[in-house]
């Protein structure tokens, strides 16, 4: 099971310092938090992509190349690319300088995006929402293979025997779709035979074995091999010594961003007690000492088969060392009990 860090790169006010940390300085913390995330011995480091004051990355190729010149085995990934507001074309090519630079350690996590702030800014119709990302993910699949490239659709110039450089070191970059847990994205992911990855921030993560269950069973009657329909999943979470330090920690962080979002989005605010029923042990938040998260992440594997756990650290602006000590308790203490416990139940299931 593969175990990692993502990120949107969050730089807003900090309810600890006062302050609101500036995008030049979340940006540089990145660069140390893939080092750090590389040295513990995490599989891989994803970043969002976002076009708006409150997140600093809106290039997560760009923070991914810094991050490879500092790291040597970490997988590293976009989580997401906008692939309806982006160019494919230009998407792969970003990719593959990303996979020339890190040795063959790039991914691409494409999805529809939860923000819809990229449409207007490269000139897209939200009418279009569904038809842009259809379209454009059947190019990303075409380029994905390699070779000359004939293509045509509604949205971009077509291309005539196109070839695009500069060459991937991987055979093929891997690509995952990106959900927030909807059918109609697990039933596309099925009937490609892609990778999927579940957005989990609210409710039990139990509740969505239903759909990861959904999507092997599209793929596997598209005919494609059960070994590859592989199930992730993100959710926010935060690790330190103790459960309690962990939840005082981590709640002023996450209140402020989310309540901020909800304001936006017309969600009520977020309460320490909405916060602390999500620490428990069927909810959302991985928040926790490293045995603590470890019993979770084992148990969402157990009931979901996942193959792989990325937790979303930090959510919201909070000191950075306190953030470089999570992702190496996350490495260090947490990795070591997950990879036991997993181990423990393949072998119970193989008896």
């Amino acid at each position: 099971m593969e175990l990692g860090i993502n990120t949107f790169g969050d730089a807003v006010f900090d309810p600890q310092t006062g302050k609101t940390i500036s995008h030049a300085e979340r940006l540089q913390e990145l660069v140390r938090e893939i080092e750090t995330a590389d040295r513990a011995g995490l599989d891989v480091f994803s970043i969002g992509e976002h076009h708006r004051n409150d997140y600093a990355v809106s290039a997560p190729d760009v923070v991914l190349a810094a991050g490879a010149a500092v790291s040597k085995n970490i997988r590293l990934s976009s989580g997401v690319t906008v692939l309806s507001s982006d160019d494919p074309v230009r998407v792969y090519e970003r990719f593959s300088t990303l996979d020339g630079i890190s040795g063959g350690r790039a991914e691409i996590m494409a999805g529809r995006g939860s923000f819809i702030e990229s449409f207007p800014l490269f000139g897209y119709n939200l009418n279009d929402y569904d038809t842009l990302f259809n379209e454009k993910l059947d190019l990303l699949l075409t380029l994905q293979k390699g070779g000359k490239i004939n293509w045509s659709g509604t949205h971009r110039a077509a291309l005539e025997n196109a070839e695009i450089f500069p060459k991937p070191v991987q055979d093929e970059i891997p690509i995952w779709i990106a959900s927030g847990g909807t059918p109609q994205s697990a039933k596309r992911a099925g009937e490609l035979g892609l990778p999927l990855v579940l957005a989990i921030i609210g409710g039990s993560p139990f509740q969505f074995a239903r759909i990861a269950d959904f999507y092997r069973q599209i793929g596997e009657a598209a005919g494609h091999d059960k070994s590859k329909l592989k199930v992730a999943t993100n959710s926010h979470g935060f690790i330190w010594d103790t459960d309690d330090e962990a939840r005082d920690l981590f709640f002023p962080a996450i209140s402020s961003s989310m309540s901020k979002l909800g304001r936006e989005r017309g969600w009520g605010q977020y309460t320490r007690e909405a916060f602390d029923n999500m620490c428990d042990p069927e909810g959302a938040l991985y928040v926790g000492s490293p045995e603590t998260v470890a019993r979770k992440i084992i148990a969402l594997y157990e009931h979901m088969g996942v193959e792989r756990f990325t937790l979303q650290t930090p959510v919201g602006t909070m000191p950075h060392e306190q953030v470089l000590k999570t992702i190496e308790l996350f490495g260090e203490k947490v990795a070591p009990l997950v990879r036991e416990g997993v181990e423990k139940i393949k072998a119970e299931r193989n008896k």
